[in-house]
C-alpha cells in the first residue's frame, strides 16, 4: 500500500474534471431532456466525494513521500497534470453553485488563486529549466495555463467581473502561443507516444471553454463567440476521424483526457441551442451527451478494472 501510493499520479484529479464536466452538461441539458437535472446534481456531489478522496490519499502521498511529488510536480510531462488539482476546484465549484452557492464560491477562490500560483510556477519552470525540449510538450501543457479561461465560468456568477477578464486574457493568450508550438510539433518532429495520444482531445477544451466563458462575459453570443465554438467543432471532428487509432489503444489514465473536452464542447453546444433555437444545436448536444455519457461509464469501468488488476499506481505510469 505504502509502494502503491508513492506512485499515485497526481492526473488522478482528472477523473474529477470529466465527472464534473459531466455533471454540469446534464444541469445544463434540462433544455433538451426533463429530469436530468437531477441526475447532474447527484453526479456533482459524487464528483465532489472523488475529489475528496483522492485528496486525502494525495496528502499521505506529500506527507509519507514529499521527494516523488517534488519529482512529479518538475517533471516535464507530468508536472502539467499538477493543475487538475486546481481546476476540478473550479469545476466543482460551477456543479455545485445551484446547491450551495456559498461553498461555490469558497471553491471558486481557492481553485482560481491557486491555478494562478500555479500557472506562473509552470511558467517559470518552462522559461528557466534547459532541459525541456521539444519533445516534452504534448496538449496536457494546455491545463495549467489555458485552463485559466475557465475561471470567469463561475467568476462572474460570483460578481467578479474584472478578475474573470483577467483570467480569460491570460487563458486566450496562452492557448494561441501553446496551440502554434503543439501543432509544429506534431507535424515537423516525432509523433506523440501512444501514452499521450489521448491527450489530443484537449485540444478541444481552450476554444470550447473560451465559448463558455466569453458569452458569460459578453452576455451573448457575438462573432468571436461564433469563431471559438467553430474552431471547437472543427477540432472535435477532426479528432473524432482518428477514433480507430484510438480504439487500438491500451488502457492509460491519460484515457481521461477525452471527457472533460467533450464535455466543454456539449455544454457549448447546448448554450448554442438554447440561444439560437436552431434545431441543428439540440440534436448535435444530445448526440454529444450521450457519447460523453457512454464515455465516462466507460472510462469509470475500465479505471475500476486497471485497479483490480493493480495497473495504477506503479512505477513507470
Amino acid at each position: 500500500m505504502n509502494r502503491q501510493l508513492q506512485y499515485l499520479p497526481v492526473s488522478l484529479f482528472s477523473t474529477v474534471m470529466g465527472l464534473s464536466g459531466l455533471a454540469i452538461a446534464l444541469q445544463q441539458a434540462d433544455i433538451l431532456f426533463a429530469g436530468l437535472h437531477g441526475i447532474g446534481t447527484a453526479t456533482a456531489l459524487a464528483s465532489a466525494g472523488v475529489f475528496i478522496v483522492l485528496c486525502v490519499l494525495y496528502a499521505a502521498k506529500l506527507l509519507r513521500h514529499p521527494a516523488s511529488v517534488r519529482e512529479e510536480l518538475s517533471h516535464p510531462v507530468k508536472m502539467s497534470f499538477g493543475a487538475t488539482f486546481t481546476v476540478s476546484l473550479v469545476l466543482l465549484s460551477i456543479a455545485l453553485y445551484e446547491r450551495n452557492p456559498a461553498l461555490s464560491w469558497w471553491l471558486w477562490a481557492a481553485g482560481s488563486g491557486l491555478h494562478l500560483a500555479f500557472t506562473l510556477y509552470v511558467l517559470n519552470a518552462w522559461i528557466y529549466q534547459p532541459h525541456f525540449e521539444i519533445h516534452h510538450i504534448s496538449p496536457a501543457w494546455f491545463i495549467p495555463v489555458v485552463g485559466n479561461i475557465l475561471v470567469p465560468v463561475a467568476g462572474v456568477t460570483h460578481g467578479a467581473l474584472q478578475i474573470s477578464w483577467f483570467y480569460f486574457s491570460i487563458g486566450l493568450l496562452f492557448w494561441l502561443v501553446l496551440f502554434t508550438i503543439i501543432v509544429y510539433r506534431m507535424i515537423f518532429h516525432n509523433p506523440l507516444p501512444d501514452k499521450l495520444l489521448p491527450t489530443l482531445f484537449i485540444l478541444i477544451a481552450p476554444p470550447a471553454v473560451g465559448f463558455i466563458a466569453y458569452f458569460k462575459l459578453a452576455g451573448s453570443i457575438d462573432a468571436f463567440a461564433h469563431i471559438l465554438y467553430y474552431s471547437a467543432l472543427f477540432l472535435t471532428l477532426l479528432l473524432f476521424m482518428q477514433l480507430p487509432r484510438f480504439l487500438r489503444l491500451p488502457f492509460y489514465l491519460s484515457w481521461w483526457a477525452y471527457s472533460f473536452p467533450l464535455a466543454a464542447m456539449t455544454i457549448a453546444t447546448l448554450i448554442m441551442d438554447r440561444h439560437t433555437g436552431h434545431a441543428f444545436f439540440a440534436g448535435l448536444a444530445a448526440l454529444l451527451l450521450a457519447v460523453l455519457g457512454l464515455i465516462i461509464l466507460g472510462l469509470i469501468a475500465r479505471t475500476a478494472l486497471a485497479v483490480k488488476r493493480g495497473e495504477i499506481c506503479v512505477e513507470g505510469h
